[in-house]
């Protein structure tokens, strides 16, 4: 039986107003919009903001002392201190605008990890992470000799805290994991495994990708020591993400890349290299990026997360109900903290024969391994089907999923 918040549903509506392609309507249908764990769409606002920077104020930064410079200059690092008070960052310098969250790890991967890796070191990470934050320690550990550990989940998709800690020893050089999974849902307790590790001496990553546009971040409550996300799946534009890390850590790590804006002084004898964030700033940033992004911010901002953690999780409570009553739909992690995913699979359909019915039905999910293949071979699957919600999704539009998935199911039995 339905039990909706009507006051609820009537402030998701209101959000929905700032954005304008939920206005489309794919094969003349509604659009239902169920992809956000892959990218978020944009606000009005952000819209706006990125292209007024294009009209008003586009000029490179940090290099000129003409009026658009100083202009565009200003507004880059207003942006850096947005994402610095976001997260709760010490200051804005421990703040390193990269491409996205793929971009930041391997960042740490080539700079921070390297240089220390050792053979027989170790790096910790999860069955449950995306590729990203796989392979760039896999190539890490190929050109040093270190290994890989990794911590098992249980059939819910919850990790194994006791293995967890076994895995830890003194070998271990870096903790690297997700906040939250990406192909799952689970959240993951990282205030404790962060304190675990740290009681070790080990330094943490966390790939907040799937975190950010959800759930309150605290760095320094967390205590972790790099924190990565991107600006897409924070109603934020594509190309621009961020990459958190401890000052100390930073100052004592090499730049990744050299060029333009990196450097304080070059001769052909010697370089030497910028101040924090800057270092790692090579070339002209995504400045547009940058700016939106903190507008998407300051946009979820004035809506709170209490309000959307309500909402979203009340909808993935409905959601989990109305898709365990459909026959033949088996939802694949059902971990007790779960953040606004749904993966799952139709008995006897591939998950990309369920996506493409539903797809002519308006209703946009993924369908794959999610970039998360071993999470995938753990649960014995090839693929999965998922539907990841957003601050604007709708009862309405879970019921259209449960209809599109009684359509499948009627197609393949015709």
């Amino acid at each position: 039986m339905k039990r909706i918040d009507l006051e609820r549903e009537d402030r998701v509506r209101v959000w929905r107003r700032d954005f304008p392609i939920l206005d489309t309507r794919p094969n003349g249908k509604p659009l239902v919009y169920l992809d956000n764990a892959a990218t978020t769409q944009k606000p009005f606002q952000v819209i706006e903001a990125q292209a007024n920077y294009y009209r008003s104020t586009n000029s490179n930064v940090h290099r000129g002392v003409h009026w658009l410079a100083e202009r565009a200059t200003d507004a880059y690092e207003r942006a850096r201190a947005t994402v610095a008070k976001f997260i709760n960052a010490a200051q804005p310098s421990e703040i390193v605008f990269v491409r996205g969250t793929t971009e930041a790890i391997n960042l740490v991967a080539h700079s921070f990890a390297r240089p220390r890796l050792q053979a027989g070191d170790e790096i910790v990470l999860t069955t449950i992470e995306h590729h990203s934050n796989i392979v760039p320690w896999q190539l890490a550990c190929e050109q040093t000799g270190a290994r890989l550990k990794v911590v098992p989940v249980d059939d819910s998709g919850t990790l194994d805290i006791e293995a967890y800690g076994r895995l830890l020893g003194p070998r271990t050089k870096l903790v690297a994991l997700g906040h939250v999974s990406n192909a799952l849902g689970t959240v993951n307790p990282v205030g404790t495994l962060i304190e675990q590790a740290h009681a070790r001496g080990i330094p943490v990553l966390l790939d907040g990708a799937q975190a950010v546009a959800h759930m309150p971040v605290d760095v320094r409550a967390l205590d972790c020591d790099f924190y990565a996300f991107s600006g897409h799946k924070l109603y934020g534009p594509t190309g621009i993400g961020v990459l958190y890390g401890k000052a100390a850590w930073l100052d004592a790590m090499p730049p990744w890349q050299g060029g333009g804006d990196m450097i304080r002084t070059v001769s052909f004898d010697k370089t030497t290299y910028n101040d924090l964030p800057w270092k790692f700033e090579a070339g002209t940033p995504n400045i547009a990026g940058a700016i939106a992004l903190a507008v998407a911010i300051d946009y979820v901002g004035t809506i709170g997360f209490s309000a959307i953690e309500a909402c979203e999780h009340a909808l993935l409570d409905y959601a989990t109900a109305e898709l365990q009553r459909v026959d033949g739909v088996r939802l694949i992690g059902n971990a007790v903290h779960k953040s606004g995913i749904l993966s799952f699979v139709v008995d006897g359909i591939h998950a990309h024969d369920v996506g493409s019915i539903l797809s002519d039905a308006g209703i946009a999910v993924r369908a794959g391994h999610h970039c998360a293949m071993p999470a995938m071979t753990r649960f014995k699957v090839p693929a999965t089907v998922r539907a990841s919600l957003a601050l604007y999704n709708t009862h309405e539009e879970i019921d259209a999923l449960v209809n599109g998935l009684t359509r499948v199911k009627e197609l393949f039995r015709s």
